[in-house]
């Protein structure tokens, strides 16, 4: 299914954590959990598996938040980023050291927490995809391609797509139209741009309006393939491809 991106706040103001998740959830995003200690933080992250963790450097407890940025990433490699506010220059440098895929600096604005999470996916997508992340499609916010899922903006957030259910992307010009069984997302991204960031293996250009994943075909006829009750034009010299790929699944 289509999902919302989910995220952890390990906050241990807990006022703060709560205003955290109501503007969150404003943005289109779904909150997991709510908690304050990073003990608690490290086990939800192996139980409930969010996409992004947004965790307080000045935790209270056994473990602040850097030592509990450690044992996530030992655990699950969750993307972090680190709410601050008033932090020293080696507790900065120890934060800095694990590798978080950005800062926020309290107090914010919800236009920084978008910034931030929008940042983490697109450095996600950048150590997948390598140097061709930072390409036109990319750098536009629009589409964030991972192995195994997409990340497109819808409204005013971004959602998470697995690979595996995107049946089709129809282009519209200069935009693309990506189906999936629950919605149509229509992206300021071009066919071609899309179809150079995802894997071969599932998906497979059968026109020049569209790419199918062809896992998702119910027929393939002379001139056409079906999917999902949608008939599918193949272009001219493109069944062969199509058979040849079909014979490897």
């Amino acid at each position: 299914m289509d999902s919302l991106i989910k995220i952890l706040i390990v906050e241990d103001e807990m006022i703060i954590g709560a205003k955290i998740s109501m503007q969150l959830t404003a943005l289109g995003y779904e909150v997991t959990g709510l908690v304050p200690r990073g003990e608690e933080a490290v086990l939800h992250v192996k139980v409930n598996k969010p996409d992004i963790v947004l965790l307080d450097i000045n935790l209270k407890g056994k473990i602040d938040g850097i030592e509990t940025a450690k044992q996530m990433y030992e655990m699950a490699h969750v993307p972090i980023i680190y709410l601050t506010a008033n932090t020293d220059e080696a507790t900065f440098n120890r934060a800095k050291a694990t590798k978080p895929y950005a800062f926020i600096s309290k107090p914010y604005k919800p236009i920084d927490l978008q910034r931030a999470i929008e940042l983490t996916i697109s450095r996600l997508a950048e150590n997948e995809a390598g140097p061709k992340a930072g390409d036109e499609d990319l750098s536009a916010g629009q589409l964030f391609v991972l192995s195994d899922r997409i990340f497109v903006r819808h409204k005013e957030s971004m959602v998470k797509i697995m690979l595996e259910n995107v049946l089709y992307i129809e282009a519209d010009r200069n935009y693309s139209h990506v189906y999936t069984k629950q919605k149509d997302y229509l992206l300021s991204v071009t066919l071609k741009n899309i179809e150079e960031k995802l894997p071969p293996r599932l998906f497979q250009r059968i026109h020049r309006s569209f790419v199918i994943n062809v896992s998702h075909m119910d027929e393939v006829l002379a001139n056409h393939v079906v999917i999902v009750g949608k008939q599918i034009p193949i272009g001219t010299g493109m069944k062969d491809v199509l058979l040849k790929i079909m014979r490897t699944l």
